[in-house]
């Protein structure tokens, strides 16, 4: 096989698909990259066998077909090296070996590369089920709710984002235990509800890549065989989902916070990352006292004498109350919402509390909800 291409097209295709490669294979052929030409097309594919990601390049130059392995690393590294030319890439077998040759303008670059038939196959996607979702809206769902998925493996289907379509949305939900993010669109609809849990590491890719795309994004979904993929543009991405029931989120978020503050996002983030420095490296402890004359954010460390506190305007509503928060999870809640103004609903010191955009409506297009728990306030 040979075939010419341009670099710039190819390193961006491989870079796009190279988030899936894992550093840790049990399979060492998954540390390639998998070269495969019908007619006029390349195909480039990554896998970590939970997760396959192809990119589909259209060749004007190219002899012969088939498919060969080429080690991902080095290839990358000596495109990254290389400028913007055509690039030719000649492959040959002799008996069971395979040889890969890169020539560009200034030089040769001769490597091994590996049959491509040991190279796994996607699942089939028997039976699926399908919808459309704007890859604004996908993008965004991953982005705002990613961060709060779970890391405790014993309950590994919080190890993900739950993605829930109805007739009326589709929602994306995440949950640590210590914090949750519902995001919702009312873009999407099915008259044929599914649900799904999406593994967190193919998430955060396609997160990556559809940032740069503006369209249509064509989902299939196999409950057969536990299957997802997503096809846009010149990219696909398969995936398997996460086994099991996701917890029942929407018992957890309360309904009768009455206490109710509202603040600039900005200004309140800045001061919990100033007076979140003071607080105690272990709990990450801070105290939010309100009053409607007064908000106080502080934080101490005893065992290093540090201390800080800082007054904030804002608007409270409601009986004076005190509360605590680790304040790198509010920090990672308030980075996630692009609001100019945040509104905070609690109850008690002891009960989740509610963070969502100010200006906010219950019956907008997009809605974003997020739960935060109080930690217990230190004497």
């Amino acid at each position: 096989m040979k075939f010419i291409v341009s670099r710039n097209e190819i390193y961006k295709n491989l870079n796009a698909i190279s988030g899936v490669l894992s550093n840790n294979n049990n399979m060492p052929i998954l540390d390639n990259f998998l070269f495969k030409i019908e007619g006029n097309n390349l195909t480039v594919t990554a896998s970590d066998l939970d997760c396959t990601m192809s990119a589909v390049i259209e060749l004007n130059n190219v002899e012969g077909e088939g498919s060969v392995a080429v080690p991902s690393k080095t290839l990358l590294e000596t495109l990254k090296l290389t400028q913007e030319m055509p690039i030719v890439f000649s492959i040959t077998q002799e008996d069971d070996k395979f040889s890969i040759k890169i020539s560009a303008a200034d030089g040769e670059y001769d490597g091994h590369c590996y049959n491509g038939d040991e190279f796994p196959q996607a699942k089939s996607m028997e039976e699926s089920r399908s919808f459309d979702i704007d890859a604004n809206v996908l993008q965004r769902g991953i982005s705002k709710t990613i961060f709060a998925t779970g890391t405790d493996e014993i309950r590994a289907n919080m190890m993900g984002i739950f993605c829930e379509l109805n007739e009326d949305n589709i929602t994306f939900v995440a949950t640590d235990a210590h914090k949750l993010v519902r995001f919702r669109n009312t873009c999407v609809k099915t008259q044929d509800p599914v649900s799904f849990i999406l593994p967190k590491k193919p998430m955060a890719q396609l997160k990556n890549v559809l940032s740069a795309y503006n369209g249509l994004v064509h989902v299939d979904y196999s409950p057969e065989t536990n299957y997802i993929r997503f096809a846009f543009e010149n990219i696909v991405l398969y995936s398997s989902l996460k086994e099991g029931n996701y917890p029942n989120y929407k018992v957890v978020i309360p309904k009768s916070n009455d206490k109710t503050f509202i603040v600039s996002r900005d200004a309140f983030l800045q001061s919990i990352r100033r007076v979140g420095i003071y607080a105690n490296q272990s709990t990450y402890q801070i105290r939010v006292s309100l009053t409607p004359e007064n908000a106080a954010i502080t934080a101490e460390d005893i065992d290093y004498s540090k201390k800080a506190e800082e007054n904030i305007v804002g608007v409270y509503t409601g009986e004076p109350m005190t509360i605590g928060f680790n304040s790198r999870f509010l920090r990672e809640i308030l980075e996630n919402i692009d609001a100019p103004e945040i509104q905070i609903d609690m109850s008690m010191p002891n009960r989740a509390a509610l963070i969502y955009p100010a200006q906010q409506k219950e019956d907008d297009e997009e809605n974003l909800l997020m739960l935060i728990m109080p930690v217990m306030l230190n004497n």
